[in-house]
């Protein structure tokens, strides 16, 4: 049950081409976003679908596996934990950020099929 106390799985769509950032010793951080949809039925009977956005680091081996291969609408199903952090902004305004440390990374469906161009 320990594993269980902060620890979070996701399926969903990345939202933008990831961020990478190169520290010394080749350390990379990677940055990117994942949209989650839940689709339901309102009181009137109306289908809606409700999106969540999620901000998601990566960082060593994982790291590597989202800047290569992760770019805006790729699906993934991915685990990691969640993290609350703050800083202070130019402005001295303290903000406030939750983000998920991914862990395990698995790309789902296929590649979208690339055209055969022919002399």
């Amino acid at each position: 049950m320990y594993a269980l106390k902060n620890r979070v799985q996701l399926i969903g769509h990345v939202g933008g081409k990831p961020q990478t950032h190169t520290f010394e010793n080749d350390k990379k951080l990677v940055r990117f976003s994942v949209a989650t949809n839940e689709v339901y039925r309102n009181a009137q009977g109306v289908k809606v679908t409700d999106t969540q956005w999620h901000n998601l680091v990566a960082f060593g081996r994982v790291a590597d596996i989202a800047q290569k291969y992760l770019d805006k609408g790729t699906e993934v199903a991915l685990e990691g934990k969640l993290v609350n952090r703050n800083y202070t902004d130019k402005e001295g305004v303290k903000r406030y950020v939750t983000e998920i440390h991914v862990a395990e990374l698995l790309l789902l469906g296929t590649p979208a099929a690339k055209p055969v161009i022919e002399d």
